[in-house]
């Protein structure tokens, strides 16, 4: 369990399993004094009413022991070499032998500048997403397997008239009910916006064409499957609803078999992307992010523009820009994402159509490395997710099972929080520097201020900022340089007036005033006289 709080106490919390809601049995209080000797503590600890008195004479054992990050040889070392082994205590381990292909935005025009050196000599010579894509769906003879918050099936992929390719004009519905059609089992997990249904407007508050997608593929050999956020068997019935109706399924992958690089081979591989652009309208730019100039050609077709009600493309724009990373995966690491869309697919499905990989063991090459460990090109590269036991199959029932593969747990509930696990690991090893681009920017709400909210009733409670606030106090009583550089858009997508996007900024804006007050407090501290912002910035991107 990752720490960054301020606390008197550990409190262990007892409460009865209801359907709504919780009974509230009783506390146990350990304090943080004697955690903090570092020794194992193994007791039986009282429960205690709300005025700390003892309930009869119940009590509850715990067994726990701290490490400071001090003691971590790795705090603040970097990836000091090829050993390093990845992050600890999570369910996919560190593969090796890997090909990795990163993408800037979907699309790279071929007069994209400036040009970035490299260590060889070379020029960085940048990928492109969609066309990768498009090449990887067309060319699949076996499976195609498809997530996505949203998946739009009139977006094209190919859209650069100084880079065709043959058939590049066909929409990305009819392409992969062409490959269904040839034979190519084509499955797709389609987040199930609850709102995009009855009384509501048909394309859903966050207009992501799921009904739309699951109609078109209706009757066809895709097999289309919209896929709330089911939760799992731990919570309420408050709960249940509102995870189902107001949190998504956010994964973006594309799982294809590709043909192996070498010519004359008839063997296959599994060739995996994942990242941040899902396959919809509104995802398609360069890094140019025009506003106004593709209105005409690459986006007369596909104008998205959710922040101003009055925009559209008839009173010429503004369109929104959208900038985002992905990447193509090559190696054992592309299986661990076919792992995790079976997974999937089994919980939420519906009926077992998975491609038995077995049955074509002498056609699929298994899970091995695609480079030698000596090649400068080669990776090493750990998959991590947000997922719970309602939308994965296959989790283990117990605690002591889900610790043992890298799973957490608590109220019958088995979550796979690695992203959050691995944003800790790259903040504690960081040296100089920290980089950091978001949709959004908030958290650690167990700090903020409580002016005008009770910022218990928040529940953003990940400890990433409180994180990265305590690393730079760290750097600043070490004596040592360091800065955190944050990207966010001016407003996160949506009516800038409207109360989601309000309360969003509002939380944003407590998460700032919370990571400077712990820098300033530093400073002042070590007698500097410096602005905070020179260790901690924030920029938004804008265009015109």
């Amino acid at each position: 369990i990752y720490c960054a709080h301020l606390a008197a106490d550990v409190i262990f919390t007892l409460k009865a399993d209801n359907a709504i809601g919780a009974t509230l049995i009783g506390r146990a209080y350990l304090p943080v004094g004697e955690l903090l000797k570092g020794e194992e503590i193994d007791r039986w600890l009282e429960i205690c009413d709300d005025n700390r008195e003892p309930v009869g004479e119940s009590k509850i054992h715990v067994k726990l022991q701290y490490f400071g990050v001090e003691k971590d040889r790795n705090w603040a070392r970097g990836v000091r070499s090829v050993k390093f082994p990845g992050v600890p205590y999570t369910f996919f381990s560190q593969r090796q032998g890997c090909n990795v292909r990163l993408y800037q935005d979907a699309h790279v025009p071929d007069n994209f500048i400036p040009k970035i050196p490299l260590a060889d000599g070379k020029n960085y010579e940048p990928a492109r997403c969609w066309e990768d894509i498009f090449d990887a769906i067309s060319n699949a003879q076996h499976l195609i397997y498809i997530t996505g918050w949203s998946v739009h099936t009139e977006i094209t992929l190919i859209r650069d008239t100084n880079r065709p390719k043959p058939g590049g004009d066909v929409t990305l519905g009819e392409l992969l009910k062409r490959k269904a059609s040839e034979g190519v089992r084509v499955l797709m997990l389609v987040w199930d916006d609850r709102t995009s249904v009855g009384l509501l407007k048909r394309d859903g508050l966050m207009a992501t064409h799921d009904e739309e997608t699951a109609n078109y593929f209706q009757g066809t050999d895709v097999h289309c499957v919209l896929c709330p956020r089911n939760p799992d068997d731990s919570g309420s019935i408050v709960q249940d609803l509102q995870i189902s109706t107001m949190f998504t399924h956010h994964q973006k992958i594309v799982c294809v078999d590709d043909a192996l690089p070498s010519q004359g081979s008839e063997q296959r591989r599994i060739l995996s992307f994942v990242g941040g652009i899902d396959l919809c309208d509104g995802r398609y730019d360069t890094q140019y992010h025009s506003l106004f100039r593709t209105l005409d050609t690459v986006h007369h077709d596909d104008f998205h523009q959710p922040n101003f009600a009055t925009a559209s493309i008839t009173k010429g724009g503004p369109r929104e820009p959208w900038h985002d990373i992905h990447s193509r995966l090559e190696g054992p690491i592309a299986w661990d994402v076919l792992y995790n869309f079976e997974q999937r697919w089994r919980k939420q499905g519906g009926k077992d159509l998975l491609v038995q990989l077995r049955d074509l063991s002498d056609i699929i090459i298994p899970p091995s490395p695609v480079m030698f460990p000596e090649d400068r090109d080669t990776w090493n590269v750990q998959l991590f997710r947000s997922i719970d036991g309602g939308a994965a199959f296959g989790f283990p029932d117990t605690p002591e099972e889900a610790a043992r593969a890298g799973l957490v747990s608590g109220k019958d509930q088995i979550i796979d929080r690695s992203i959050q696990d691995a944003y800790i690991n790259a903040i504690r090893r960081a040296k100089d520097f920290i980089y950091i681009e978001n949709q959004y920017f908030l958290g650690s709400s167990y700090c903020w201020k409580p002016e005008g909210i009770k910022p218990e009733e928040i529940g953003a409670l990940h400890v990433i900022p409180k994180e990265l606030s305590l690393k730079i106090v760290s750097k600043i009583e070490a004596g040592e340089r360091f800065t955190v550089y944050v990207v966010v858009p001016m407003w996160p997508e949506g009516m800038p007036e409207s109360a989601s996007v309000q309360a969003i900024l509002d939380w944003q804006r407590r998460t700032m005033e919370m990571m400077y007050t712990d820098i300033t407090q530093a400073l002042e501290a070590k007698g500097i006289e410096a602005n905070p912002k020179e260790y901690l910035t924030f920029f938004c991107l804008g265009n015109r």
